[in-house]
């Protein structure tokens, strides 16, 4: 079975091939392609019929130039694609009900096994193809970037003032006061929750370290390991309190430091 791996991270793309040798050694890798530009061009000159035509795609939906939807655009694709993707499993569960299997990064090797088994099972049973138009379609729409908030309009002496939400450092809460304070050390007050400040803002830029406190990842000057495998966070500007990770929540926490 020839495959393709479409994926612009160099160490997800060793890390995924040693898995697929690893999973059936005799797998082929026919090729590796880095963005929405290169897959285009490998595909149409490795069409079906031609010796390296994949027998199925692996493919990455956030690439170096783009989203892979852009691919099933500029070109035709007829080999079934496995999506390997850090999107929450909940917003691509209909992609299992449509036989089109998706892969959560980390991948893990008996993830990958099931899905192999389950193209090797659709392709023996000759199953229908599947109309890929309107699945691509489908998974557009659930990880488009979502309308997050750009900016509040604060109450600031005598007048309304704008402050865009990438001036904001932390939002905090105070004797039941949501607040903010930004990059420059000024603090104003907000009528929303935490709740509905967290629903509000980017999750790629603000992250819900407790109770208390949504913290910008440029607030996070240093993470110190603290008492029963929680963080303790130091913030720029410096917080009147200790902001604490729980355990539960620090490993997601490192992971979105470090993304």
């Amino acid at each position: 079975m020839n495959v393709l791996i479409i994926e612009d991270e160099a160490l997800a793309v060793r890390k995924l091939t040693r898995l697929l040798q690893e999973v059936d050694p005799t797998l082929s890798i026919v090729g590796t392609t880095p963005s929405v530009r290169a897959s285009v061009k490998w595909l149409e000159d490795n069409a079906p019929g031609q010796p390296g035509a994949p027998d199925l795609i692996l493919m990455d939906i956030e690439l170096a130039d783009g989203q892979s939807f852009e691919i099933f655009e500029q070109t035709t694709v007829t080999a079934p694609v496995i999506f390997t993707t850090s999107y929450d499993e909940y917003a691509l569960r209909a992609f299992k009900v449509n036989s089109i299997d998706y892969l959560l990064k980390p991948i893990k090797r008996y993830e990958l096994e099931a899905s192999l088994e389950k193209y090797r099972k659709l392709n023996k049973e000759s199953a229908p193809t599947v109309a890929i138009d309107a699945l691509v379609q489908q998974l557009r729409q659930q990880v488009a970037p979502a309308d997050y908030r750009r900016r509040f309009l604060v109450r600031h002496l005598s007048q309304w003032v704008p402050v865009e939400v990438g001036d904001i450092a932390y939002f905090t809460s105070e004797t039941g006061v949501s607040l903010f304070r930004t990059r420059s050390n000024q603090k104003f007050s907000l009528d929303y929750t935490l709740d509905e400040l967290e629903a509000m803002l980017d999750p790629g830029q603000f992250f819900r370290a407790n109770r208390q406190y949504i913290v910008s990842v440029a607030s996070v000057q240093q993470i110190h390991p603290y008492f029963n495998n929680k963080l303790k966070l130091t913030l720029k500007p410096a917080t009147d309190d200790e902001v604490l990770v729980s355990r539960e929540r620090a490993t997601d926490f490192k992971k979105w430091m470090g993304k």
